[in-house]
């Protein structure tokens, strides 16, 4: 069996970052660029720009962007934007650990169990 679990941050009852923000906001620290980081995932350029807009009117400048020109533009994360990666990044490897640590007690008491019905 599988322990499947979903979390995010939010503020103020409003959601701020799920694995899909997550992924992306791991996609534009990688690519250095918004559109890079929608071919990556394959979503929309659109999604993406909306996705940031929503997050950063919730709780601020998470990428900052530069206009094109010879060496072409580029989006990079905030401190904001890396702290908040990091966190997630963080408590999603925690609760992977915790979820494989259910899965084995689960297994072993499931079993446990299956021999118990065996032996009456």
């Amino acid at each position: 069996m599988k322990l499947r679990y979903k979390f995010w941050f939010e503020k103020d009852g409003e959601p701020i970052l799920g694995k899909g923000g997550a992924d992306i906001l791991y996609a534009i620290d990688k690519s250095g660029s918004i559109m890079g980081a929608a071919q990556m995932l394959g979503m929309s350029y659109r999604f993406v720009w909306n996705y940031l807009q929503k997050m950063e009117s919730r709780i601020g400048k998470v990428v900052e962007r530069e206009r094109g020109g010879r060496a072409g533009g580029g989006t990079s994360l905030t401190q904001l934007g890396k702290a908040l990666l990091k966190q997630y990044l963080s408590i999603e490897e925690q609760l992977r650990v915790i979820a494989k640590e259910v899965e084995r007690e689960l297994e072993k008491k499931m079993e446990s169990e299956l021999e118990k019905e065996t032996k009456s």
